[in-house]
This record gives C-alpha cells, sequence and structure tokens, in this order.
C-alpha cells in the first residue's frame, strides 16, 4: 500500500460502518469554535443539552478547533460518550491530575526528538483544565463502531500559513486519517510523525498520544499574532512593540501561563505559597525601569535590551526554583524548568515529521516540500471554526449547526469561511452583510439556509440579546471569561457550561425544524 493517498478514505470506512450510504439520511455536523476554556466548556453544555434533547444522535460529525478539541479529546475517551453526557461533565469537576504524574508524562516526552512547546502545553491543559491524562491514540478510534459523532481535529501548518498558499495551510486530523484538507493528501492518523521521504515510509515511529495532540491543536499561543495581543497596556504604544518586543513578551506570557496552569495541578499551601512569589518576580520583571524599554534606538540595540531582558526573566525562574525547600515540589518544577526554559527560548510548537517532504507533485507547495518537518499549531488561527474540513464535496454536508464560543468580532468565523469558500470554490450559504451591525448584541441564533449544494448554517453565539441586557454586558462577559486566563473558578465554570445549555434548549424548536429541512434536502440530493 502506498502511505500516501489521496481524499476519499474516510467517507469510505465510514459508509461500510454506518448509515451514511442511505439517501434520507442527511449530513449534520456540529462545528464547535475555538475560545480556549471559555470553548472546551461551553461544547461540553452544548453536547450535554443537544443529547438531552434528543438532538445529539442526529450529528454524524462533530468537528473542533483549539479549545473545543480539548474537551473533544477528553470525551472520546469513553466509547459511548453521546448516550450519556454526564459523565464527562461531572469529570471537568473531578479531583484533577496530580502533578507528579504530569511530570511523569513531560519527562517521557522530553526524551523524543521532537519534543516542543506543544507537549508542555498538551500536558498542563489537559491535567490542569480537563482534568484528565488521556494517553490513547486517536488512530484506537477508527475500530470502533459509529455509536458517536465521527470527530474531526483542525490544525494548520504555521511556515505555510505565514507563507504559502491557501491550500498548504488547513489540516485535519480524523480517526482514519490525517493531512491537508485542500490538498487532498492524507496519510493513516497512525503513522503522523513517522518518517517519509519522496511518499514512501522510511521509519514508522510511535504515534502521538491525545496530550500532545491536545497541546498541538490548542497552542494559539505559538504565532506571533497572539503574543502581539497580550502587550500589557502600559507597553501598548504605536512603534514600541517591534519584533525584539515580541520576543521578549512571548517568553514573559508563556511563563505566566506555565505558572497559572502548575498552580491547577496542585494543593499544598506552601507550594502555593512559593507559586504566588515567582508570580510577583516576574510582575516585578517585566515592570522593571519601564523607561528603558522605550529608550533604545535601533534594531540592534533594542533587540539587546530585550534580549537580556528575557535571559534575566529566565534566570530568575532559575533562581527561584533552585530556593525551594528540599522535596516533591522541588523535585518536580526542577524538571519543568530544565525540560521548559530552553524551549521557551527557542519558541518550538508543534514539530512533527513531514510526510510530503520531497514528494514529487507539482499541486505541492514549496513550503511542504522543502522541509523535512512541519509545526502544526492552532487553527483558529487562520479560521476560529473548522469550516475548512466541511465545505465541499468530501463530507457533502446538509446542516452545520455553530455554536460560537470564540472572543474575536462576532460573525467573524463566519465571514472568514465564506471568505475562504470564495477562494476555493467551495458552496457556503448567502450571509446578509446587515446582520454585521448586531454584532456587539446579537441575538442568540441565527440561520444561514442554504440552496441545492450548499449547507444551512444555524449560528448560536454563546452570549447575546436573550441573556446580556446589552452590549456593554456581552463585552463585559467575554472579559470576564477571557480566552488567555488561568483555568477557570468551579463558579465560572458552571456558568459558562448552563450558559451554553440554556442556548442549546432555547432554540430547539429551530433545530428541529433545520433537521427536518437537512432530512428534505438530503433526499433531492439522492
Amino acid at each position: 500500500m502506498v502511505p500516501i493517498h489521496k481524499v476519499g478514505k474516510t467517507m469510505e470506512t465510514m459508509e461500510e460502518t454506518t448509515a451514511v450510504s442511505e439517501g434520507s439520511v442527511p449530513h449534520i455536523t456540529l462545528l464547535a469554535s475555538g475560545g480556549g476554556q471559555r470553548a472546551a466548556v461551553g461544547l461540553m453544555g452544548s453536547l450535554y443539552q443537544m443529547e438531552k434533547d434528543g438532538l445529539l444522535d442526529s450529528l454524524l460529525y462533530l468537528g473542533g478547533v483549539s479549545g473545543s478539541t480539548w474537551s473533544m479529546s477528553s470525551i472520546y475517551d469513553d466509547p459511548q460518550w453521546s448516550t450519556s453526557m454526564d459523565k464527562a461533565v461531572s469529570r471537568l469537576s473531578g479531583p484533577g491530575v496530580k502533578l507528579e504524574d504530569a511530570l511523569a508524562w513531560l519527562g517521557e516526552r522530553a526524551k523524543e526528538e521532537h519534543f516542543s512547546l506543544s507537549d508542555i502545553w498538551g500536558v498542563l491543559t489537559s491535567a490542569g483544565i480537563m482534568k484528565q491524562m488521556n494517553k490513547r491514540h486517536l488512530s484506537d478510534e477508527a475500530s470502533r463502531n459509529a455509536t458517536n459523532p465521527y470527530p474531526i481535529y483542525n490544525a494548520i501548518e504555521k511556515h505555510c500559513f505565514s507563507h504559502g498558499p491557501t491550500e498548504g495551510k488547513w489540516f485535519e486530523v480524523s480517526p482514519h486519517e490525517a493531512g491537508f484538507t485542500d490538498l487532498g493528501f492524507f496519510i493513516e492518523t497512525s503513522l503522523l510523525g513517522s518518517k517519509f521521504e519522496n511518499g514512501e515510509l522510511l521509519e514508522k515511529k510511535p504515534e502521538m498520544d491525545m496530550i500532545k495532540l491536545q497541546g498541538v491543536l490548542g497552542s494559539a499561543m505559538a504565532h506571533e499574532d497572539t503574543i502581539r495581543g497580550l502587550v500589557p497596556p502600559w507597553l501598548n504604544v504605536s512603534g514600541h512593540v517591534d519584533g525584539a518586543a515580541e520576543d521578549y513578551l512571548r517568553v514573559y506570557n508563556a511563563l505566566e501561563k506555565l505558572v497559572a496552569l502548575t498552580r491547577s495541578t496542585i494543593k499544598d499551601p506552601e507550594a502555593l505559597s512559593d507559586l504566588d512569589e515567582l508570580q510577583q518576580i516576574l510582575g516585578d520583571k517585566l515592570k522593571h525601569n519601564e523607561s528603558a524599554w522605550l529608550e533604545p534606538e535601533g534594531s540592534e540595540q533594542r533587540r539587546s535590551v530585550f534580549q537580556q531582558s528575557s535571559e534575566e526573566l529566565l534566570a530568575s525562574v532559575a533562581t527561584w526554583s533552585e530556593s525551594l525547600k528540599d522535596g516533591a515540589f522541588k523535585t518536580h518544577v526542577s524538571l519543568l524548568t530544565k525540560k521548559v526554559l530552553p524551549k521557551i527560548m527557542t519558541w518550538e510548537w508543534g514539530t512533527t515529521r513531514n510526510f510530503l517532504f520531497q514528494y514529487q507533485d507539482s499541486v505541492v507547495p514549496t513550503c511542504l516540500q522543502s522541509h523535512e518537518r512541519f509545526h502544526l499549531i492552532d487553527a483558529g488561527l487562520m479560521i476560529n471554526a473548522p469550516y475548512p474540513s466541511f465545505l465541499g464535496e468530501k463530507r457533502d454536508i446538509d446542516l452545520i449547526i455553530a455554536p460560537e464560543y470564540s472572543a474575536g468580532t462576532m460573525f467573524e468565523t463566519l465571514t472568514f469561511a465564506r471568505d475562504y469558500a470564495a477562494e476555493m470554490q467551495k458552496p457556503f450559504p448567502q450571509i446578509d452583510d446587515r446582520i454585521l451591525q448586531e454584532r456587539d448584541w446579537p441575538k442568540d441564533c441565527y440561520v444561514f439556509e442554504g440552496k441545492e449544494n450548499e449547507a444551512s448554517i444555524v449560528y448560536m453565539p454563546l452570549f447575546n440579546r436573550r441573556n446580556c441586557k446589552d452590549a456593554e454586558e456581552v463585552k463585559a462577559k467575554m472579559e470576564e471569561f477571557s480566552t488567555f486566563q488561568g483555568p477557570f473558578s468551579q463558579e465560572k465554570m458552571e456558568f459558562v457550561m448552563e450558559t451554553a445549555k440554556a442556548n442549546m434548549k432555547n432554540n430547539k424548536e429551530t433545530l428541529l425544524e433545520q433537521i427536518h429541512k437537512a432530512v428534505l434536502h438530503r433526499q433531492r440530493k439522492s
């Protein structure tokens, strides 16, 4: 068998195990947006309510990006999850994962050739947010019977995203295959990370587990645009946040998130106090001699200042680590700093062997063909909902249910998807631009009906006119539940969960109507 194959294998496999081939069965997908823990918890709430309302079994697919994939990786651990969401929801409030278990996994990954910040981000989000160390492999699900919606996880390739054609950007991973959606080149998922050259498998490597995959899929911090959005107010001055400043800020923000996620895995009061001290040290370093940051002129001098500042930050963490009292916490922290700090300096994310390296086909762009490795990162940086994997003939979707958890401008995922569809000549329903005037205070549900080969879309903003009295309250809620913050408190988690449940419950009749129309749409196609 040739390891690299063209598009289509997944659908053939699914038709052997599901009723897809029956003409009246509509192709319905839920596309969960990104949005960090807000999206992870929101998706849990949406699926929970759909199950209670008898709507979940209408889904053929479940697609996610960024934070929503964290929930997907968790719920699919249970082969029967779609028949009872209670277990998955209760896990979010469970005891969590011990720091030593998380670091044991990290220690094993650190021995591997392509250890990167995605491993670190994956273990900390798994342990600190999803409260689960899920070591299974995605390809294990290929042999399961199809009682659950078929999962499609999504990423983008970092180099092509910045410097290549659209066809080389979007990457999807399912239990059966992994590859580039628009190029149409795929390999079996179990081979992702193995060594290829010119389409031939040279060396099979172990498949990444769901912990690492979770880190790859939710790694928004890997891209410079995200770091630019996390600039502290006192530095947010036009002309002062250049590449040199961003290098420093990515180090600072990575350390800050590391502290917050580590905090969520420990309960010892003394260790928590030690983390408070480290957080104070980091804050003091960031604000130290602010005027000096703005004075240097000339890129070399400026870069030198920020390089020195980055080194001082990392040195302060190392000094803090060494000053801890001997014991289990110091041992664990020392391992973490030893493995993490060098990767923060090199800023390496999602490193994976490239199965299209030297592949002889004119449609493969140079940004993929010429590199032995590629870097998979958070797809939300391109479109914060997984539309690219579900537009066009491959999955031939009749209805898209799109709960919106993302923090960007409302309707942005829709308009970005529309622009992508136009560029790639894929069908997409008409969107009346007049609705964009409602972006600051949207309704709780919009329906964009497709014609002929277009899927219909039910679009459902998390915070909306039904649960917020005005635009200011929507804005306040998005700030309170912002994407880049430490793990939610139990109270915050329950609020997002209940809000997402209510959105689904309130629009049950609309969903039932659109599901019925999807059945008719499928019959007309048959």
